[in-house]
C-alpha cells in the first residue's frame, strides 16, 4: 500500500470511528485534531486513536494499554492478537464508560 493509500484509508477509518461513537448513543465526547482522535468519557478517562503513517498503522491508547493495528484482509487488525479495531474499541469504550458501548464499522 502506498503512503497516500494508507492515509486515505486511515483517515476514513477515523471518520468512521467518530460516526460510530455518535451512533452508539453513549455519552462519549469526540475531538479530532489532525490525525488524532480523542474519545473522552464522563469519568474523565480517554481513549486516543492516532495514525502512525511511518508504520502504516493505527494506534490506540486506553486505560487497558496500547494497541497497534495494520490493515489486512479489508480490516484493521491488532498486530499481536489480530482482534479487529472496532471490536476492541467497543470493549475498551464499554469498560471506560461503565456501560455497554457497541461501535460498528460502516
Amino acid at each position: 500500500m502506498t503512503d497516500s493509500e494508507y492515509l486515505e484509508l486511515a483517515e476514513a477509518t477515523l471518520d468512521a470511528v467518530e460516526q460510530a461513537v455518535d451512533a452508539s448513543g453513549a455519552d462519549i465526547e469526540c475531538e479530532r485534531s489532525g490525525n488524532v482522535l480523542t474519545l473522552e468519557f464522563e469519568t474523565g478517562t480517554k481513549i486516543i486513536v492516532n495514525l502512525q503513517a511511518a508504520m502504516q498503522e493505527i494506534w490506540v491508547a486506553a486505560k487497558a494499554g496500547g494497541f497497534h493495528y495494520r490493515y489486512r484482509d479489508g480490516k484493521w487488525l491488532d498486530t499481536r492478537d489480530e482482534s479487529e479495531l472496532f471490536a476492541t474499541l467497543s470493549t475498551l469504550s464499554s469498560g471506560q464508560a461503565g456501560e455497554s458501548v457497541e461501535l460498528a464499522a460502516p
